[in-house]
This record gives structure tokens, C-alpha cells and sequence, in this order.
């Protein structure tokens, strides 16, 4: 198969959101790279110009996937101008190398490193994830997962119960059970996020600890009354609507009395309303964490 990559190069916040655009388009993934990495904070945070890369595959949905995208494109050049895309066809072993290419070893929070699969583990002491986030998202690059992370790493116990909705390539469940929880339950509604988690986990020898499903929060809330299951940690790296629409259909039923809740995927203007559904259904604010525009929120059950 031949992919057509779409390229930009863009600053910080302005290359996240064509990524996130892109993202609805490219089932051959989407690749954030930075030449530049600042280590002030131990966090491999990137700096200055951001290179966005997205695969589609050249079959018969092309021109109608590339005109979606283009439109996309357009409507988010209304906001904020947006520099000129750049095209090239790629053979499939091209798409590949370019692919892993775009992606190196990440530091995130005191403990954690994101470890592309085809990597060789440097020298040290942090907890290795090691990761090939094929078509699912998650890379660890962005905001949201990185908030999510080091959030993460601050409130899990050892031996803890985790659920972790809308896994993607199931970073955040690798995480929790390198840092210690006893059991992860990992969902999601999309069969090829379930399929490429199920492989990292494999990659990581954690299969006795972490179990990946299809299904959505009505599926695991049935699950988790037939078994008697609350988690002690739930995480969700989704959408602000998403949540709230989960927070509204009884999202705080997974979750333990005293258990917390760490939301991510939050624009700063959306955290307000979120926090007043969240109140409404028992959900108590421990912490706002930031980073650029995004937010996660860290929440007790009552």
C-alpha cells in the first residue's frame, strides 16, 4: 500500500491542534516531532517549531478523506492562520521508517519514560513505557497525556484497582501497573485502540496485570456490578463533551467511595461547567493541573 503524508511545521499549541484535526483523518497516524527539547523540568518538554505528520492510505477513500481534511483545514485557518501543508506519496517500507522516525524516547514526570518500541533502552532508572502507538492515540507527546501522567504518578498507591476509559494505545494503563496497581482494566470503543493496546501490553509483559476491552462506560458499569468492581483510580483522556456526558450517565459508579478521578483532554474554557456537572454527581475538586491550554482535573468521589 502507498500512503500520502501530510507535513506542517508549527509552533506549540498551533501544531496540537492541527494534530488533533488531523487525527480524525489519518488512519495511518499522526506524528508530532520537535528538534529542540528543554530538560529543566525532566519532563522532555518540546521547544520552538513543531513538525506535524499525517499518514492516509492511497485506496479508493483518498480524494474524499483528503477534501474532509482540507476543509478541516480551512475552517481552523479562520481562527488562527495555518502555514502551507507539504504532500508526498510513500511506499509502505517508506511509511514505516518515516513513521518511526518521528518518534523517540520521552521523559514524563519524576519516574516515567516513553520508550518507542524500536528503541534501545537508554541508561537509568525510570520506569520504561514501552510503545508502539500504530494507528491508536497516545503517544505521549501531547498535553493531555502528559497531564495525565504525571498526575498519575502523584496519586496512585501500590496495589490499587485501575480503570483506564478510552485506553488508545494504552499508555496510561501501562503506567499505572509500572507504578504499582495490582489490576488495570482497560477500554475502549474502538476495535484497532483495543487491538494496538493489547500488543503494548503484551511489549511489556504486563498482561497478567492489565486486561483491554471493547466497550463503552454503560458496558463496563454493568461489568463492574455483575463482578462488584470499583476502581480505587479511574482515568479518562477523551473529549470535554464526552466526559461530562459520562460524568451524567454514571461515570462516579466505577469509582470507589474516596476513589479519585483524573479527566483529561480539557480546554481551559471548558473546565468551569465540567466542574459543576462533576459537583452535581458527587465529584469533588482536589486539583486543576495545566499545561498550555489543556487541563486535567483531579477529583475525589464523595
Amino acid at each position: 500500500m502507498k500512503w500520502l503524508e501530510v507535513s506542517f511545521t508549527a509552533d506549540g499549541e498551533l501544531a496540537e491542534a492541527i494534530a488533533d484535526l488531523l487525527a480524525r483523518f489519518a488512519s495511518g497516524g499522526v506524528a508530532l516531532e520537535s528538534d529542540q527539547i528543554v530538560d529543566d523540568d525532566a519532563e522532555g518538554h518540546p521547544i520552538g517549531p513543531v513538525g506535524v505528520r499525517a499518514y492516509l492510505p492511497v485506496d479508493e477513500h483518498l480524494q474524499a478523506q483528503r477534501q474532509r481534511l482540507e476543509e478541516g483545514l480551512w475552517h481552523l485557518g479562520q481562527i488562527q492562520s495555518l502555514p502551507e501543508p507539504s504532500y508526498r506519496l510513500l511506499p509502505e517500507e517508506d511509511w514505516k521508517h518515516s513513521w518511526q522516525d518521528s518518534h523517540h524516547p520521552v521523559r514524563v514526570g519524576r519516574r516515567l519514560l516513553i520508550l518507542p518500541a524500536w528503541s534501545q533502552a537508554p541508561i537509568g532508572d525510570r520506569l520504561p513505557l514501552i510503545l508502539d502507538p500504530d494507528m491508536a492515540f497516545g503517544t505521549g507527546t501531547h498535553p493531555t497525556t502528559r497531564l495525565c501522567l504525571a498526575a498519575l504518578e502523584d496519586h496512585i498507591h501500590p496495589g490499587q484497582t485501575v480503570i483506564d476509559l478510552g485506553c488508545g494505545s494504552g499508555i496510561l494503563s501501562i503506567a499505572a501497573a509500572r507504578l504499582g496497581a495490582s489490576q488495570v482494566y482497560a477500554w475502549d470503543i474502538d476495535p484497532q485502540a483495543v487491538q494496538v493496546a493489547r500488543k503494548n501490553v503484551i511489549r511489556n509483559e504486563l498482561s497478567e496485570t492489565i486486561q483491554v476491552k471493547v466497550g463503552s462506560l454503560s458496558e463496563l458499569l454493568a461489568e463492574g456490578k455483575e463482578l462488584s468492581l470499583t476502581a480505587d483510580l479511574l482515568l479518562a483522556n477523551i473529549l470535554a463533551s464526552t466526559l461530562k456526558e459520562m460524568i451524567l450517565t454514571g461515570l462516579s459508579q466505577a469509582v470507589a467511595v474516596e476513589g479519585i478521578l483524573i479527566l483529561s483532554g480539557i480546554l481551559d474554557q471548558q473546565v468551569k461547567p465540567l466542574l459543576a456537572t462533576s459537583a452535581e454527581h458527587g465529584l469533588q475538586l482536589i486539583e486543576i493541573r495545566a499545561e498550555d491550554d489543556w487541563r486535567a482535573l483531579i477529583l475525589e468521589k464523595q
